[in-house]
């Protein structure tokens, strides 16, 4: 099975039309990813492209249009490339030595201004002389450069060599899941609800992740439906270190669990990481502070159809206006569009962005933060709407102490 985005390194190639962004993309993965042409504004929309790069591992590289498109088509393939900068982990601007100027500065600087790490190649040196100077400064600045030739493959390899020095170290070594709130040798039971809403003969990916993280961390896992709980707990001679949920289920679980058992929420643990858990923490204790009539953007990474009692479109907004005791009017949106008047709204309310890679994740949050408005996640809102926010946040210490301070 191929690894999900969300554990793959985000590759991002950027620059102005026509500078071989994807002939360049094709030469790294010796396939014929990207339409290519001497047209200038080929590429359109972004394309993905998932592959190995060993060592590394698993990477999605991103081929965008020419961030120097022209007329309102154009400023709408710009509005989607630079969309790309907030999940890219890693960039590569690309230019010719004859046309480096202020556009490719800028964008350098819009790049360093969101921390992702860039490497800048000069393509088509089979057709330019080097650019000696620029190349100096840039190195000055501690800039790794690249010169490339996609059409006769010189320096192909040496990119991808410079693509594995400037992996991000949390790429390198990512945080656990799960597995260090339980320890080798120690057990945790997934509670894992089987209803409607969960994928005909299989898992959903954050239960499967968790799993996989246990077994990597050399813990134990039992998973039962949230009826075989209390029985399950029984069968221990020792009580397991952590008991995860499906946060719809919440209230039963919590009320099967023993006390002295901590307990918390798939959606919990990937707001820990996939994002910043205090911060979320932070924004879902700003629920106490909706009334009647707020605005509310509810945000899905998937673009999936809800159906029945979907937990995005039915259960958070109903546990909501129960706890405000008041409608409120709520707003859905999916997939990577995210709207520019964030500060319209009081509280946004995220899934557990699980397909994502954390840099998008993380510069939602970073995003929210600028407008003044507070993030927070399914499992966080749920566990807040129901009473029950301390003993779920019981396994973080750290996020835990926010809560309390905040109180």
């Amino acid at each position: 099975m191929k690894a999900p985005k969300s554990f793959r390194l985000h590759i991002g190639l950027f620059g102005r039309r026509n500078v071989g962004k994807s002939s360049l993309l094709n030469a790294l993965t010796q396939q014929d990813v990207s339409i290519v042409s001497d047209v200038a504004g080929t590429t359109t929309d972004p394309v993905e492209k998932p592959m190995e790069l060993l060592p590394l591992g698993p990477v999605l590289f991103i081929d965008t249009a020419g961030i120097d498109d022209e007329g309102a088509l154009g400023e709408q393939r710009i509005q989607k490339t630079r969309a790309v900068f907030d999940r890219t982990d890693l960039a590569i601007l690309i230019s010719n030595s004859n046309d480096w100027g202020e556009f490719e500065e800028k964008t350098l600087q819009e790049l360093k201004e969101l921390n992702i790490p860039i490497i800048v190649v000069f393509n088509k040196s089979d057709l330019y002389d080097s650019a000696f100077d620029t190349i100096n400064i840039l190195e000055s600045v501690k800039l790794p450069v690249v010169e490339t030739s996609a059409a006769t493959k010189a320096g192909i390899s040496e990119l991808r060599q410079t693509i594995l020095k400037k992996a991000p170290e949390d790429f390198i070594n990512r945080p656990s899941i799960v597995a260090d709130l339980v320890g080798p040798g120690k057990a945790a039971i997934l509670v894992v609800p089987i209803d409607k809403e969960a994928p005909k003969g299989r898992l959903i990916l954050p239960q499967v992740q968790s799993i996989r993280d246990l077994l990597d961390g050399d813990s134990f896992c039992m998973v039962v439906k949230e009826r075989e709980l209390r029985e399950a707990i029984s069968r221990f001679n020792k009580p397991p270190k952590l008991v995860v949920t499906d946060s719809q289920a919440f209230l039963k679980v919590a009320a099967d669990t023993p006390p002295e058992i901590p307990l918390t929420s798939f959606s919990i643990l990937f707001a820990r990481h996939q994002g910043d858990l205090s911060e979320m923490v932070k924004g879902a204790m700003a629920i106490d502070q909706l009334k009647a009539g707020d605005k509310v953007l509810i945000a899905e990474a998937c673009s999936h159809h809800p159906i029945g009692e979907d937990i995005g479109t039915v259960k958070i907004p109903r546990w909501l206006t129960q706890y405000v005791g008041g409608k409120l009017e709520i707003e859905h949106m999916r997939g990577h569009d995210f709207p520019p008047n964030l500060s319209d709204y009081k509280i946004i309310i995220h899934c557990g962005a699980c397909m994502w890679n954390r840099r998008a994740m993380l510069s939602r949050i970073m995003k929210a933060r600028q407008a003044g408005v507070p993030l927070t996640n399914y499992g966080l809102t749920i566990a807040y709407s129901l009473g029950i926010f301390e003993r779920a946040l019981q396994p973080f210490p750290a996020a835990l102490e926010v809560y309390k301070k905040g109180r």
